[in-house]
């Protein structure tokens, strides 16, 4: 019997027979090219001055506009100098902190705080967020109460730590996990619950199961809704510090920068009160963009979620 995969050669008076394999190979090779292609991101390289003007411009011209406005108000003399002083008379008062050789030690003290406050938010809100996420009982239990938690002012337990632990630094610190803990519990429970449940059960197929599901499965999947309650909770725990500091003063905690605000208050020294709230603002930022900004990006684009530049 003739075989259908060979081609035999043409006799006379017949037509010679073409496969139609090379079409098919071909058609396969550009559908493969083709697939290529758009799982390949395009990666194309942006000039160092088209990013300095689409990142840095827009912030400093919004800022300009800022202290010509806030400038024009005090030169108007909308309010009395000793209420509403101009951007010239705050930058003395940062300068003569500066010369005196006291900026960075405010700085520095409350900086320290925030790290060793927001670490061990850390430490403590990550397995209560996922006890949370992953145990019913415990999220009929608790889960309402770390949502009222995230919603209470942090001022609200200064108040109360200090009749706990006195001016000390507990107090301050005590303030400060009150405030991070239920919001990074709670960006975790947020990412945790947007895992689609394919990847468990990839998972315990191939063989994770406890802890081993929270290191290989749970944890690397709602790491977008985690690294954003992280950043939420290191803002609930600079706001907390500046709160504690303010209120639970004394000589012997040091002077941070809210003790600092508390006393050019008690001083009616206005430069130096908006001089320490542009200092708070500044580092408040100055740590977002120096550190989670370049996180968070980083774990965009290696989930392709972000296009690289």
């Amino acid at each position: 019997m003739a075989s259908t995969d060979t081609d035999t050669a043409p006799g006379a008076g017949q037509t010679p027979r073409t496969s139609p394999r090379p079409s098919r190979d071909s058609d396969l090779a550009g559908l493969e090219a083709g697939l290529d292609a758009l799982e390949s991101p395009t990666v194309e390289r942006v000039p160092i001055g088209r990013i300095v003007l689409a990142k840095a411009v827009p912030p400093l011209v919004a800022v300009a506009i800022v202290l010509t406005l806030w400038q024009c108000a005090a030169a108007w003399d909308l309010k009395p100098d000793y209420v509403l002083p101009g951007p010239l008379d705050v930058g003395r008062s940062i300068r003569t902190m500066w010369l005196e050789g006291t900026l960075l030690g405010h700085i520095w003290t409350s900086v320290s705080r925030g790290a060793l406050g927001f670490v061990v938010s850390v430490a403590i809100g990550t397995p209560l967020g996922l006890l949370v996420a992953r145990v019913k009982t415990v999220r009929a239990a608790i889960g309402p109460i770390l949502s009222g938690l995230q919603s209470l002012p942090s001022v609200a337990w200064v108040p109360a730590a200090i009749i706990w632990f006195g001016l000390t630094d507990l107090t301050i610190y005590a303030v400060v996990l009150l405030g991070a803990v239920p919001s990074i519990a709670n960006g975790l429970v947020a990412g945790v619950d947007q895992i689609p449940p394919l990847y468990l059960r990839a998972g315990r197929t191939l063989g994770a199961t406890g802890i081993h599901t929270v290191r290989h499965v749970l944890l690397p999947a709602a790491l977008p809704g985690y690294l954003a309650g992280l950043k939420q909770g290191w803002a609930f725990s600079w706001r907390s510090l500046m709160a504690a500091e303010l209120i639970a003063s004394s000589p012997d905690l040091g002077t941070g920068l809210g003790q600092l605000m508390e006393n050019f208050r008690t001083y009616s020294d206005m430069p130096g009160v908006l001089a320490t709230i542009l200092l708070i603002l500044v580092v408040g930022i100055g740590i977002d963009l120096l550190f989670f900004s370049p996180l968070e990006r980083h774990v965009l684009r290696s989930r392709g979620l972000l296009a690289r530049s």
